[in-house]
């Protein structure tokens, strides 16, 4: 995904934003502002029961003990791992643990579970390594990755030009942005003209703030009411203010609206957006750049696609939509942004 601008706009005195979380340091904000939502109001599961029937037909296990889908070792594949890398046995895995089912804590508070880390079990297990999860802030995970600490990371990030300069990817999933809002609303949004006026939650430095800013500025081009921007501390402030009210949409990374949609009687889906607007981007497994390892995971990532396990995954957490025939290496040498197209409408889609 595009990279939120370093010069980014300030807003105009009529459209002052309700600032509640600082911003985080520019270059770390750079390179992890994506699909992964910050503060993007993933819910607490641990606050819940530990398997959650939703309207969807998924019933979401919450709790430590996930009973993970495994897969095979490929021996053939294993010899491909760097020799640094597989020394110790361990493919040593960043998630940050924010966003409910991606990648959350378990009922425990305490152990890393979801989407994201069954499918870094699936590539460790071909790849016969031991899969070590470290849960990481989302501004951490580009300094971790390049120092070593991360052999690779699992949470959602997203494909774009300026982060292909520093690592390598291999693609597992679509990424897209869900706007949410109460049960009663009407919005059907779109693009930048449904969004004027409204007060929007969004994550500081995310790239769901960075297709808010494109798209105000857009409306402002046109004469027409931006809207505002409005930023919160916490996932429960950010759903509380939705909730009751005081914000009319949310945007956030597309599963985890959608399981909102599913598991609540409040709120609903009202629009997609692709997460790299206006460019289409994956989400992937990320790697030191030139460090050899992205090319193997895509290749247990393809035989797992192949075997069947990947897609039990993406049904396990509600996911199948955003399922991908095939995963990519992306390098910088073959990195080729393409033209986001317009996603469906949610307006009036059944829960």
């Amino acid at each position: 995904m595009a990279l939120p601008t370093s010069g980014r706009r300030r807003a105009p005195a009529a459209r002052p934003a309700v600032v509640l979380l600082g911003t985080a340091l520019l270059g770390a904000a750079a390179l992890a502002g994506c699909a992964d939502p910050g503060a993007s109001a993933a819910g607490n599961p641990s606050e819940g029961a530990q398997a959650t029937a939703a309207r969807n037909g998924v019933v979401y296990n919450t709790s430590p003990d996930q009973q993970r889908i495994r897969a095979d070792k490929d021996p053939a594949l294993a010899a491909e791992v760097p020799e640094l890398i597989g020394k110790d046995g361990k493919l040593t895995v960043a998630t940050t643990a924010g966003s409910i089912p991606l990648s959350f804590h378990a009922t425990d508070d305490k152990t890393p579970i979801g989407s994201e880390l069954d499918i870094a079990q699936l590539v460790a297990d071909k790849l016969g390594l031991e899969l070590d999860v470290q849960v990481t802030s989302w501004e951490n995970w580009p300094l971790k990755t390049q120092s070593g600490d991360f052999e690779a990371v699992f949470s959602n990030v997203g494909v774009n030009k300026d982060r292909v300069k520093l690592f390598d990817f291999a693609s597992y999933r679509a990424a897209y942005m869900g706007f949410e809002a109460r049960k009663s609303a009407t919005y059907d949004i779109k693009g930048a003209d449904d969004i004027s006026g409204l007060k929007i939650s969004v994550g500081s430095g995310t790239n769901q703030e960075k297709i808010l800013l494109a798209w105000n500025k857009e409306l402002e081009a046109k004469g027409k009411a931006p809207a505002t921007l409005q930023y919160y501390s916490s996932d429960a402030d950010t759903i509380l203010a939705l909730s009751s009210g005081r914000t009319d949409l949310n945007i956030a990374p597309y599963p985890s609206t959608v399981y909102r949609e599913n598991t609540r009687d409040d709120l609903k889906v009202v629009g997609k957006v692709n997460a790299g607007w206006p460019s289409e981007t994956l989400v992937a497994a990320t790697t030191l750049r030139g460090n050899g390892l992205a090319p193997v995971i895509s290749e247990a990532l393809n035989e797992v696609i192949k075997d069947g396990s990947y897609g039990r995954v993406l049904e396990r957490w509600g996911l199948a939509e955003e399922e991908l025939p095939e995963s990519k290496t992306i390098t910088a040498e073959n990195y080729a942004p393409a033209q986001a197209t317009a996603a469906p409408s949610q307006a009036g889609k059944a829960s």
